[in-house]
């Protein structure tokens, strides 16, 4: 017995642990964020940025570098004689040192334009974070109207099932008004003139009662009524059918929705146009933080775009200072090596001694209008990108008040959807209840549903605008949960 316990216990345990696990990797299938990580790995556009970036990189030990030596070797091809030897070659070897500053300058400017193409990688990523999430928001939402135009699907058959329980009912009702007519009619000997007051008291209290009662023994309202009840009840039927047809045709545009927006989900990740995305059930509303809604000056000092304006600026102004410095002189020093055999005729006591030479060698830079031509390229290029960081803060600036009302937009959607649809749905309970009873027509329900299901609609459309400015105000401040 205690045996059967412990193994019980185990079973138990494992099941659990099974659960768990079944449940965490579904969780981590289904999450955002997972989806997040693959796109900032595998996104095409994500990796050419980087890519830039590194090249932009391999270029400050491009430009920090002094100019490569330069080694000249000439050879007489019948030694020259002179007095203390024949000479038979000369080699020569002039290194050059720009001015002084050149070259920090010049390594400054290209480190802060490699830092600009790192902010257009980081540019990069956040935009593709804001795609994935936007899209991801969007494929909940189709998601969502499937399963709704889906369950109202069944809430309609439901519905036609007792339409089509009224018009048999109705049917058979009206099958049996002639016997009770005749019945009715049939006079009593001896109590004619009783019978027809009897028939005329009868006929105005069947007028005042209700009409469902009374027109199974009304002269006037048998066979009319009847008929009328029965056409009535099988255009329901048609009416309830044609609106099922709509939902139908409406799940189909929505499942080729679902088709387009998976393919266009699935490039931003790099992976096959018809790979499955794994999606939750429900679609629920994220939390933002009040105090985060004032984030403009977070935009503005946290943006990669504006960043790397920052950064393009402050490589202008070192290429600025490098022109200067290239207007001055370089200085070259070298050596020069003459190889001298001896001269049998020479007495010199010099004779076959090679001689070594040091050289200076300076350029001048006398053609100045080129230095001053590139240092005015510079000042309009710092112009240019000053009206361009003024431009781009003012887009931002723009697309933040954007964010701004649609999320205050969304919130309040979702507030006024949520109590519409509560109301609408306890309507449509009551009236539901009050056809099966035959006490509400059916165009009151089918209008009521509709409401029910745009209600419904615009609820799930609202919680993703709710999502999507969240991302929306992410993107702005470069923001996200991703490393």
């Amino acid at each position: 017995m205690m045996k059967t316990q412990a193994y019980k216990k185990i079973l138990l345990l494992m099941l659990a642990l099974g659960s768990w696990v079944m449940g965490n990797s579904q969780e981590k299938t289904d999450s955002l964020l997972n989806y997040l990580e693959i796109a900032v790995k595998n996104n095409p556009t994500v990796l050419q940025r980087y890519a830039e970036y590194e090249a932009t990189l391999q270029k400050v030990p491009q430009v920090g570098s002094l100019p490569d030596p330069e080694a000249s070797l000439g050879v007489f091809l019948k030694p020259m004689e002179l007095v203390g030897g024949n000479q038979l070659a000369d080699i020569q070897l002039m290194q050059m040192f720009p001015w002084f500053g050149q070259l920090k300058y010049a390594k400054d400017e290209m480190s802060l334009m490699a830092k600009a193409k790192l902010e257009t990688f980081r540019d990069a990523k956040f935009q593709v974070f804001y795609d994935v999430q936007r899209t991801w928001y969007e494929l909940n939402k189709v998601r969502q109207k499937i399963r709704i135009s889906e369950n109202n699907i069944a809430l309609l058959q439901t519905v036609e099932r007792l339409a089509v329980v009224r018009f048999k009912a109705g049917t058979s009702v009206n099958g049996s008004a002639p016997a009770s007519k005749s019945m009715s009619q049939t006079p009593t000997p001896g109590s004619s003139s009783g019978s027809s007051g009897m028939n005329s008291m009868g006929s105005g209290s069947g007028n005042s009662g209700g009409s469902a009662s009374g027109q199974a023994s009304s002269p006037m309202g048998g066979s009319p009524m009847g008929s009328s009840s029965g056409g009535s009840g099988l255009s329901d039927v048609y009416r309830i059918q044609i609106e099922i047809g709509d939902l139908q045709n409406n799940i189909n545009l929505l499942k080729n929705q679902l088709i387009t927006i998976s393919a266009q989900f699935n490039s931003y990740l790099n992976r096959p146009q018809t790979a499955i995305v794994a999606l939750p059930d429900t679609l629920t509303s994220e939390n933002f933080d009040p105090s985060l809604l004032a984030i403009s000056d977070s935009i503005l000092k946290n943006n990669p775009m504006l960043g790397m304006l920052q950064f393009e600026q402050q490589s202008l102004e070192a290429r600025k200072q490098m022109v200067t410095k290239m207007g001055y002189p370089m200085v070259g020093v070298g050596l020069n090596y003459s190889l001298i055999n001896k001269n049998a005729m020479s007495t010199s006591p010099m004779n076959g001694k090679d001689m070594i030479m040091p050289e200076v060698k300076v350029t001048l830079p006398v053609y100045r209008k080129k230095y001053k031509a590139m240092r005015d390229e510079a000042d309009f290029l710092k112009q240019a990108n000053t009206e361009n960081y003024k431009a781009v803060a003012n887009t931002l600036q723009t697309e933040y008040y954007q964010a701004l009302q649609l999320y205050q937009d969304a919130q309040r959607r979702i507030k006024l959807y949520a109590s519409q649809y509560q109301l609408a749905s306890k309507s449509l309970d009551i009236m539901f209840k009050s056809f099966a009873s035959s006490g509400v027509s059916l165009t009151d329900i089918l209008r009521v549903r509709q409401q029910t299901l745009d209600y419904e609609y615009q609820q799930i459309e609202a919680v993703a605008d709710n999502n999507t400015s969240i991302a929306w105000f992410n993107r702005l401040m470069a923001y996200t949960k991703i490393k």
